[in-house]
């Protein structure tokens, strides 16, 4: 159905029915809702050409990905679904998505181009760093953006969706301090990334409470591949004090993890516990019962969700001010943790 043959049925103006269903204030709530209704029954789509011509916007939505930094993100299944989540509420408010792939030391100037052009309405900012220069960058030029994650040593006002990952890994290492181990490792990202440093904070905040030594010898911090976690956690088990506890920054590390304790001869959740993040992933579960990992759960999808909802709000709302907002994850019990070995 066009928009044509939806103001003929509902015996509209298309202008009507075209300012229905943008939101313009001149049209009734009872008309509104009616155009709404009908849109709905009869699976009408917006022309998002048309849209933009009524709008004066580009209806879409932009992320640039830097593709020779060492924080490689689109291989990384966490992308994926945070762009899966994103994508659902673009569609449904008649959006796209641009994606571009940009040298890391040409990113200003990607930015100020997409600026120029006209060609988004805003912008997602993926994998920020303690200090991120995308954020002052894209303060001045003016252009719309909700950051996924915080930049800890930017203290301006930003908009940003990012899950509570300081509180997440000192409760997942407070856990294992319950279960009565004190040899705990951390095998963390990249730890210029704001995410990394916070849960580097979570683990060592643990250990303060509790009064006991962070050794730095049970401490990485790598891109988080499957291989860094085995690597690293056959090398830690293989010291004279070895670890009995893994706190992970990812399901990918923790598998490796995992590999290196059966190559050893070990049996996972008895011999050595192990504790990840972001199990909820559409392409890598975590069982499908009880989970395979206990893990600190945040469903990226929905902060993917959350994102576009905080950004299409933004551009609804010129000047209404910064948005934010914390999620918490949750704690899951799985098979792969239990008490301390004894001796």
């Amino acid at each position: 159905m066009n928009l044509k043959q939806l103001s003929t049925l509902l015996n509209l103006s298309q202008t009507t029915v075209s300012r229905a269903l943008n939101g313009y204030p001149e049209v009734s709530e009872d008309t509104r809702i009616r155009v709404q209704l009908a849109a709905e029954k009869h699976n009408y789509r917006p022309n998002t050409r048309a849209k933009s011509l009524a709008t004066g916007r580009a209806m879409a939505i932009g992320h640039v990905i830097p593709i020779s930094s060492g924080h490689e993100m689109v291989s990384n299944p966490i992308f994926g679904d945070f762009v899966s989540g994103a994508s659902v509420v673009y569609s449904a408010q008649g959006y796209d998505m641009h994606l571009t792939m940009v040298e890391t030391d040409r990113q200003e100037q990607a930015y100020r181009q997409i600026k120029n052009r006209g060609s988004v309405d805003g912008i997602v900012v993926h994998g920020p760093r303690m200090e991120d220069p995308r954020i002052p960058l894209l303060q001045q030029i003016g252009l719309p953006f909700v950051v996924h994650g915080r930049a800890s040593k930017d203290t301006s006002s930003y908009s940003w969706v990012d899950v509570n990952n300081r509180r997440a890994f000192k409760r997942a290492t407070d856990f294992l301090f319950d279960l009565g181990h004190k040899r705990i490792a951390l095998l963390n990202g990249l730890e210029n990334m704001d995410f990394a440093h916070r849960r580097r904070q979570g683990f060592e905040d643990s250990f303060a409470e509790r009064g006991v030594q962070v050794d730095p010898q049970l401490m990485a911090s790598q891109e988080m591949t499957e291989v860094f976690g085995h690597d690293m956690a056959k090398r830690m088990l293989a010291l004279p004090d070895a670890p009995t506890a893994f706190v992970t920054s990812s399901m990918v590390v923790a598998i490796g993890v995992r590999r290196a304790i059966s190559e050893l001869g070990l049996v996972m959740g008895r011999d050595v516990s192990v504790i990840t993040h972001d199990d909820c992933l559409s392409y890598l579960q975590n069982g499908p019962d009880v989970p395979i990992f206990t893990a600190t759960r945040s469903s990226v999808s929905e902060a993917g969700r959350k994102t576009a909802d905080l950004l299409l709000q933004i551009i609804e709302e010129p000047g209404s001010g910064p948005k934010t907002e914390l999620l918490e994850a949750e704690l899951m019990v799985g098979q792969s943790t239990g008490p301390a070995p004894l001796g």
